[in-house]
């Protein structure tokens, strides 16, 4: 048996793709098929080519996990579920799921497949990783912009932990971008990223201006963590996940092959880091994330000579998996009696086959040389298989063409392989449906004010309840809580901070808060532990009723439905598990960042004021900082006060505060409760519109 070492878990966006991934060194593959996987863009497999694709990758001794990690409308999730089962039935090793509904309905359908805990979870904390072990899955994607210490805390915690090692870093914390979707309909949570980010912008001016094509306050460069792969090793992480489903395969080749090394703690020369950044980078790479050395040298943008150094290095990469790969260990045996010839071949995962031919003839001159048989034995050129151990019994004094041993070698290795491409199957079952849960209609539209400082509160905010920042001070706190309902926002970025968050939880609740909005998997734990009523932020994601059973069964009091819904399958999910509501008016987060987009210039995270970034139109989309997190907010404000009654009917409406002064706060809320007409520039959002 091989050592147990991490897993280096290469990209397959092709069948070329996936040929050089298992050729140069991967332990495992992720790809996807047509449907629900978030590279659609991709070359991706059918059904039926995934189930070759899966054959080749298991007689090699590669893992397949098939990406189904996109949100799902409520009429989807049952096409979802039989990709699943189709996949299940293929033999892929592990699905990577976002979408909890879906999470539900495969632990009902099919409770032994490995789930995986996508990255577009954003889950960065401990309890994040331990709620998602508690819902079944296998394995969790930490998000990609987590310190050595942060994943460090999230390890043995009895799930395994993968880590993105090497590739495209996005801007925003994945799961958490919705620029993409606002300004094209293109939604990142669904496969379609238009990639907004990789456009110039730069931090806004006194006199705002169309950015330069040269500036990239969204662009960061690509990720390139081997030198820390023993140290990543050493703190108990299972996978090393490459980016790159997108890409080339000579890009795949490369980056397989310098990982692959890594792990088994070989030195990775420069001349191979050189080469695999000119395969692929935008300006050079960065540790900045790991290592938290988050700057200005972390953004960088793809240039022409990024471009051109690629074309040298092409011919040579493509030489690294143009022959089969021997990955495979196995012994093999050669028995020869008058009776019969046999051969037997034994894998390192046990399976043995047997084939025989016909018997050994006395020789009348020598007979056959064990050392000579054994060395044809080992010939096994152009398969996946090395010979680890060889042995001959060769009856006395007989002999055997060499071309018959060659014959019995090359069927044995052959009924191997087919042995070691049948589908492994978990069992299935379609038509297995979760727990029913109780399901109600709206009854009566509450109205809750999300406010970004408890500066924008005052005594004409006509709202049912407010929620304020989680570190707002314990009296300001009670003085509102005399006559209005108060809860507290768990940031959606709690990186490093969820002691810190514990602690202030328990002194809002002291102060008279009685709920918390909370936009994260790890948020919930922490509110139902401090004993706050707990309401999901449009940060859950929430798409189709599955979804929102999966967290009525943890815990979750109430729920806002996700932004990338039209109001027609808002419509859909109610009756519902939980009571749901819809945000109406606010200056969308677009994007959750863990490096503030004006670092590019040399700033510093926190002297935003108010400002925020432009693109190449002159628009300005403000940023907001907090808890070393930022926020870049949509230019214009979602508005909805003049077509009230188009909205569907739910439990509360959220207006979701961000730049707005306290008087400005107060006069939306009455301009919705009046009728009032709406501002110069405005946005409907996606509701009319949805997104692909």
């Amino acid at each position: 048996m091989k050592p147990t070492l991490p897993e280096v878990l290469a990209p397959a966006g092709s069948p070329e793709c996936l040929t050089a991934a298992v050729r140069c060194g991967a332990a495992a593959v992720y790809l996807g098929v047509e449907e629900f996987n978030a590279r659609r863009n991709a070359h991706n497999f059918t059904i039926e080519s995934l189930g070759e694709a899966v054959a080749y990758c298991h007689a090699h001794g590669v893992a397949v996990h098939l990406t189904l990690n996109t949100l799902l409308r409520e009429d989807e999730t049952d096409r979802a579920v039989e990709v699943a089962a189709a996949a299940a039935n293929c033999g892929v090793d592990a699905l990577i799921v976002q979408d909890v509904g879906l999470c539900r309905r495969l632990r009902a359908v099919m409770p032994d497949m490995a789930l995986h805990a996508s990255t577009q979870l954003s889950c960065h904390t401990p309890e994040g990783v331990k709620f998602l072990r508690d819902a079944g899955f296998s394995r969790v994607v930490l998000a990609r912009e987590m310190s050595r210490d942060e994943i460090a805390a999230c390890a043995n915690l009895g799930v395994e932990l993968e880590v993105f090692v090497h590739g495209a870093l996005c801007m925003s914390v994945s799961g958490q971008c919705y620029f993409s979707a606002m300004l094209g309909s293109r939604s990142g949570n669904r496969g379609a990223c238009a990639q907004p980010c990789r456009l110039p912008f730069e931090p806004t001016r006194e006199n705002p201006r169309p950015c330069p094509a040269d500036k990239a306050a969204l662009s960061l460069k690509d990720n390139c963590l081997v030198e820390y792969i023993r140290d990543l090793t050493a703190l108990g992480v299972s996978s090393f996940k490459i980016e790159g489903r997108m890409k080339r395969p000579e890009y795949v080749a490369a980056a397989t092959a310098v990982y692959a090394a890594a792990v088994r703690g070989e030195t990775v020369s420069e001349a191979e880091l050189e080469r695999l950044k000119s395969v692929f980078s935008r300006s050079g790479f960065t540790t900045g994330y790991y290592t938290s050395n988050r700057d200005g040298e972390m953004f960088g943008v793809r240039r022409h000579e990024d471009v051109t150094a690629a074309a040298p290095v092409l011919r040579e990469l493509a030489h690294l998996y143009e022959k089969e790969t021997p990955l495979v260990g196995i012994s093999i045996g050669l028995t020869v009696s008058e009776c019969e010839s046999r051969v037997t071949a034994t894998d390192e995962d046990g399976n043995a086959v047997t084939v025989c031919g016909e018997g050994g003839v006395v020789a009348t001159n020598r007979p056959l040389d064990p050392a000579r048989a054994e060395e044809q034995l080992r010939k096994t050129g152009g398969t996946p298989y090395y010979v680890t151990e060889a042995t001959c019994a060769i009856g006395e004094g007989l002999t055997l063409p060499m071309s018959a041993i060659n014959a019995l070698r090359r069927q044995a290795l052959e009924k191997l392989t087919a042995v070691r491409s049948t589908p492994s199957t978990v069992a299935c079952d379609t038509a297995a449906l979760p727990p029913a849960l109780d399901c109600k209609y709206p009854d009566k539209t509450k109205t809750i004010a999300r406010l970004a400082s408890a500066n924008q509160w005052s005594a004409e905010l006509n709202a049912d309840a407010v929620i304020l920042p989680l570190n707002t001070d314990a009296d300001t706190i009670l003085a509102i809580t005399a006559t209005t309902a108060v809860g507290v926002e768990i940031p959606r970025g709690m990186f490093g901070q969820e002691e810190t968050v514990r602690k202030q939880l328990a002194k809002a609740k002291e102060a008279g808060a009685t709920f918390a909005l909370c936009s994260n998997v790890g948020a919930l734990p922490l509110a139902k532990e401090t004993g706050l009523v707990a309401m999901g932020g449009f940060g859950l994601n929430l798409t189709n009723r599955e979804a929102l059973a999966f967290y009525a069964e943890r815990g979750l009091d109430a729920a806002t439905l996700s932004m990338e819904l039209t109001f027609g399958q808002m419509r859909r999910l109610t009756p519902s598990p939980l009571p749901v509501g819809v945000m109406v008016y606010g200056h969308q987060p677009l994007m959750l960042t863990r490096n503030c987009p004006r670092r590019c210039a040399g700033g510093s995270c926190g002297d935003c004021h108010g400002q925020g970034i432009t693109d190449r139109t002159g628009t300005a989309f403000p940023v907001m900082c907090a808890g070393g997190c930022a926020e870049v907010l949509n230019s214009v404000p979602l508005w909805w006060g003049d077509k009230m009654d188009e909205i569907p009917n739910a439990d509360f409406h959220l207006f979701h505060f961000t730049v707005e002064d306290a008087a400005r706060c107060a006069a939306v809320l009455a301009a919705y409760q009046q009728g009032g007409k709406p501002p110069a520039a405005i946005t409907r959002g996606l509701y009319k519109r949805g997104v692909e």
